[in-house]
């Protein structure tokens, strides 16, 4: 199957054409495209005969239905093919009609399903992961990668509670903390995990220049024995608990190229088709009631429902809903234009203030916000009418395929109020760049919290991904705020937040923008659905009741 064949088929009748057109099209050259046109004389498909001259109309007259032959050939290989074999013909330029039908069938291929008594979940994804190790994981996707494969050493619910996970103890005090690992706990190849593992990748951790800021107090991390490892922090630390449970501070093992975790799934194959993972049998905790979960690359606009092969396309599914973080707009105040001012930057931030109730027209699952980053609280900030300061050139707006709607709302609103704008699209990686946010003036970030809020809250600030680290950096009333964390105690970190916060938006540098909630729909014969870190469903849990 050739998709740029299927291309022509859509843009251009039987009749006259210019080849110039074929070939912007098919995004050619002439010289290409005039091969192609042959190849494809050649195969039966169309007939072809070209213009003599430049501008001069040639003739194409279609001998076959192209959709119709191709749409039956995908539609004969879901019978047979594997799901990611068929899933690529899916991006293939199709009609609208042809692709609803190839879809509706291709959905009967996911979900959940056994074979041989294995029972699999298979679930489309709309973008391949850019990672799989816990050290580079800085997107949602990268995120559910590592959470299902690696394991910390502890793990801090909702509530702040720390809980033990590699470690089965600990003792702390003010300048050090002693963790007490568990015994045989077994790494996907096979090998056990030992003290030296742990401190290997704390080290590594400590020294990434993302992540060095946060990890500043401690100035040691040794082994005591094959299971005891110590921390040290002389000058106090009062989070160490805290940053031992971050996504980030997983343990892994890196072998000849691979890297191994110790978590309930290791990672069977992983390209840009899918993404495999397959229960580890000797997990030192409950093992997963599923043997494969696998991930499946997907057009765009499919929608993703977490189906079994039992469920039929009228079978009931429900919504569980989860928190999936808040936007907020970040300006740029130490770029070299107009944003440096505060005049402007409280102009802008007062026509959001004004407009930012039409956001919740965008989307069901956004809900404006004009209160806090924090979920339950409220800065009760007012913002006064400021008046417009004069505009030599546009603002830089950034963009990025995440925050699309909530952004081009944003351009438009500016532009209302008699804002300049000029849009400038980045790539997610891009984004992640520091040298590429230097050039723009303000953009919409989306956060989510890992689990628990203050914390999480603390580490949006502090670590090298922060968007806020050099407004945080040079502001000496917030560096003041930051430096307090280090002996405050974990319960009283709310109120320290809020401080922080405000400074941020009373400067107008971070604006709360959204709250957002996920919403994944789930077969109603899926069971024990529970929410882990980062709003996902916890794939070592669900299972499907059997049809006896």
């Amino acid at each position: 199957m050739d998709n740029r064949l299927l291309i022509l088929w859509q843009a251009v009748t039987s009749g006259n054409v210019k080849q110039e057109e074929i070939a912007e099209y098919l995004g050619l050259s002439e010289k290409q495209t005039s091969r192609k046109l042959q190849k494809w004389k050649n195969d039966g498909w169309l007939d072809y005969v070209p213009g003599h001259g430049r501008g001069n109309l040639s003739k194409l007259e279609w001998l076959k239905n192209v959709e119709e032959i191709y749409e039956a050939k995908v539609m004969t290989m879901m019978d047979n093919s594997s799901v990611e074999t068929i899933s690529k013909y899916l991006t293939c330029s199709w009609s609208n009609n042809s692709k609803l039908r190839l879809m509706n069938k291709f959905r009967t291929k996911l979900g959940y399903n056994q074979n041989n008594n294995i029972e699999k979940l298979v679930i489309p994804r709309k973008y391949p992961f850019l990672t799989i190790h816990p050290l580079e994981a800085a997107d949602l996707g990268s995120a559910n990668i590592v959470e299902n494969v690696y394991n910390r050493l502890v793990f801090v619910d909702e509530k702040g509670v720390v809980n033990p996970e590699l470690v089965h103890s600990w003792d702390v005090s003010e300048t050090k903390l002693r963790l007490y690992l568990k015994k045989d706990i077994k790494f996907h190849d096979g090998s056990v995990l030992h003290a030296e593992d742990v401190v290997h990748c704390l080290q590594r951790l400590r020294n990434s220049k993302y992540f060095q800021k946060l990890w500043e107090p401690i100035t040691d991390i040794c082994t005591i024995t094959p299971h005891i490892v110590d921390l040290y922090f002389p000058n106090g630390c009062s989070y160490c608990l805290q940053m031992l449970g971050t996504m980030n501070a997983s343990i892994y093992k890196e072998m000849e190229g691979s890297v191994y975790g110790t978590g309930s799934f290791f990672i069977g194959e992983n390209n840009n088709e899918k993404t495999t993972l397959i229960a580890f049998k000797d997990y030192f905790q409950e093992r997963p009631l599923l043997d494969v979960v696998e991930f499946i690359q997907v057009p765009k606009d499919f929608d993703v429902i977490y189906r079994s092969s039992t469920t039929l396309e009228d079978r009931s599914t429900f919504q569980v809903e989860s928190d999936s973080g808040f936007g907020v707009v970040i300006m740029n105040k130490f770029r070299n234009s107009a944003i440096q001012k505060k005049d402007v930057r409280d102009y802008i931030h007062y026509v959001i203030a004004r407009h930012r109730h039409e956001l919740n027209d965008i989307s069901e699952r956004i809900r404006s916000n004009n209160q806090s980053c924090l979920i339950g609280k409220n800065q009760n900030y007012k913002i006064p009418v400021i008046d417009r300061p004069h505009f030599k050139e546009p603002i830089i707006l950034q963009g990025i395929n995440f925050t699309m709607a909530t952004t081009l709302w944003l351009k438009e609103t500016l532009e209302k109020e008699g804002i300049p704008v000029e849009l400038k699209w980045l790539s997610f990686e891009e984004s992640l760049n520091k040298s590429a946010k230097d050039e723009v003036d303000l953009f919409i970030h989306s956060e989510i919290f890992e689990m628990n809020q203050d914390f999480s809250f603390f580490y949006f600030l502090r670590n090298g991904f922060s968007p806020l680290v050099d407004s945080i950096k040079t502001n000496e009333t917030i560096s003041s705020y930051m430096a307090e964390y280090l002996h405050t105690p974990f319960l009283e970190w709310t109120e320290l937040n809020l401080k922080v916060e405000k400074a941020l938006i009373e400067d107008s540098i971070m604006i709360p923008l959204y709250y957002e909630k996920r919403q994944i729909p789930f077969a109603a014969d899926l069971m024990n659905i529970q929410i882990k870190q980062f709003g996902y469903v916890d794939f070592s849990k669900l299972w499907v009741r059997p049809n006896l």
